[in-house]
């Protein structure tokens, strides 16, 4: 597709004024005295506010691969797909109740350090190290494969490792420089501008397509359904139950480059606002993405793949010029998702290797080891990109990978904070047990020695796996318990002593400022959706 010099133009200067607003904000934060350059570095001096929260929390999901992979995978599926959407609500909610106080109050910089003050160290080193590993081989290089399909689409004389070298590249060392802050700032800048363009560009396809009643009449009548039967090949109902839930866990209470927003936040109010406004604009992402991608259906018929609908709608139904700013955003906005796995990568390098091997390093080498480890990491993505390109579709190379790797995490979070009984071992034997699971569910099928199992269930059955070691584990440990580990544990006690240490005590609030009707309502809307496309 071709692209006018105007909308060139507004692609370059667009990518000019981001990349210079991170580096006047690192050039900025240079200035602050070499004591806090790791935590301004890390965790933006833990000084986010909740709009700030919210917009780089979905920005480091909405504008990386959900724009290409949901709107593709909605055009190929239907509705079902929503799933992965409307259940971020349930997620988000949970995790804003039960697991903010604690992750807040422990002022960890990263997820796996929470689990050394839960359990041990084993846990937090063998976390980390899987967590790196799929922040590389998953997320980043994925995003960066959304990338190159975008700009190899709209300049096809590039090929594809050649767009996603100069992604990464330019992701990298803006990261590199600026930090969390850079990242943050950033990410709000180009949120509101992917909304308004998305917004947009569903506005013009509901008007091209007709009427909804026609789309329905063109349409399978599975495909408007977001609850599928057990054999349906992409969201069986068992999937849904067992395996979305897990891997939502996972990417917005467990994972790294997502929780290091809530962990910058001012205090547990801000927190706690940035985390449901999230939850919000990820739920209108099923209706200026979503819905659009399976209109697409009609109007665009023989894509040669489906993830190139978004591009397509862009390409064929913006006007010359808001077609450079929303191809500009969603470039820079893929750039923000790569900064965003490459910090949270270098973050646990840092934090969780090099600072408890060399304790007396100062703030300022650690901030430049960190910068060091994103660009190493920004080589491995790119060189990674190749074994992506030969799944079907984008979304299901994310959401396949993650199903056999992230179960065991999920299990060691969600017991480790309800159940007092889970010890060290327990978890740690969870972690590495539950992946000999997962490495057993994904090869054993491929050789006829187990019956094969949708990618959902699988996750489902690896989950339950590894509760059971934890559970049978620590039932037989008869090591000496560590009372303090019971402060990481929920109860009303432990609950507030979290919230003291978080910086704000759960003092009384307006009703209009209380996340608990916040999350009511979230949870009222998704029931109302789920209803209606039962």
């Amino acid at each position: 597709m071709s692209v006018s010099l105007l909308d060139l133009s507004v692609i370059f200067l667009y990518l000019i004024l981001v990349v210079g607003f991170a580096v006047f904000l690192a050039r900025r934060d240079s200035k602050a005295s070499a004591a806090g350059s790791a935590e301004d570095y890390f965790l933006a001096g833990r000084s986010l506010g909740w709009v700030a929260v919210g917009l780089s929390l979905i920005a480091s999901n909405f504008s990386s691969t959900t724009l290409i992979g949901l709107s593709g995978a909605a055009y190929y599926t239907g509705l079902s797909i929503s799933a992965y959407e409307w259940m971020t609500t349930f997620v988000l909610v949970f995790f804003a109740i039960f697991y903010v106080p604690y992750l807040l109050g422990s002022r960890i910089y990263t997820l796996p350090e929470f689990l050394e003050k839960r359990f041990d160290w084993r846990s937090r080193r063998y976390f980390s190290a899987m967590t790196v590993i799929g922040n590389m081989l998953i997320d980043t290089a994925g995003t960066l494969f959304a990338g190159a399909l975008v700009i190899h689409f709209f300049f096809p004389q590039l090929a594809y490792w050649q767009a996603a070298t100069l992604l990464a590249i330019a992701a990298g060392l803006y990261t590199a420089i600026g930090g969390l802050r850079a990242v943050v700032y950033t990410d709000m800048a180009q949120t509101v501008v992917l909304i308004l363009g998305a917004g947009l560009l569903a506005f013009l396809t509901y008007s091209v397509a007709g009427p909804w009643s026609e789309v329905v009449q063109q349409t399978p009548p599975e495909m408007l359904s977001v609850v599928r039967p057990l054999d349906d090949p992409t969201m069986p109902w068992l999937g849904l139950l067992l395996g979305v839930p897990i891997l939502g866990f996972y990417f917005w209470g467990t994972n790294q480059f997502i929780v290091q927003r809530v962990l910058a936040a001012r205090d547990i109010h801000h927190a706690r606002w940035g985390i449901l406004l999230a939850a919000l604009l990820k739920f209108s992402a099923m209706f200026i993405l979503l819905f659009p991608g399976v209109m697409a259906r009609g109007l665009f018929p023989d894509l040669e793949s489906p993830d190139l609908v978004f591009p397509t709608m862009v390409a064929e139904l913006l006007p010359i010029g808001l077609k450079g700013l929303v191809l500009a955003g969603l470039i820079a906005a893929i750039m923000s998702s790569i900064d965003s796995t490459l910090h949270s990568a270098a973050t646990l390098v840092t934090m969780d290797f090099v600072k408890p091997l060399r304790p007396h390093l100062s703030q300022e080498k650690l901030k430049r080891i960190g910068q060091v480890v994103t660009l190493v990491f920004m080589v491995i993505a790119i060189l990674w990109i190749p074994v992506i390109a030969n799944f079907a579709t984008l979304f299901n190379y994310l959401q396949s990978a993650l199903a056999y790797f992230v179960p065991p995490v999920v299990a060691v979070f969600i017991l480790g904070l309800f159940w007092k009984g889970a010890t060290p071992l327990g978890a740690f034997r969870g972690l590495w047990g539950g992946h000999v699971i997962s490495l057993a569910a994904f090869v054993l099928p491929r050789f006829e020695l187990l019956p094969s199992l949708h990618f959902l269930v699988a996750a489902g059955v690896v989950f339950l796996g590894s509760a059971l070691i934890i559970l049978v584990t620590s039932g037989l440990d008869s090591a000496p318990r560590d009372p303090s580990r019971e402060e990481w544990t929920w109860s009303a006690r432990s609950r507030l002593k979290a919230a003291q240490g978080s910086l704000a005590l759960e003092e009384s609030l307006a009703w209009w400022q209380d996340y608990r009707l916040h999350s009511l309502v979230l949870v009222v809307l998704t029931l109302a959706f789920v209803f209606i496309y039962w």
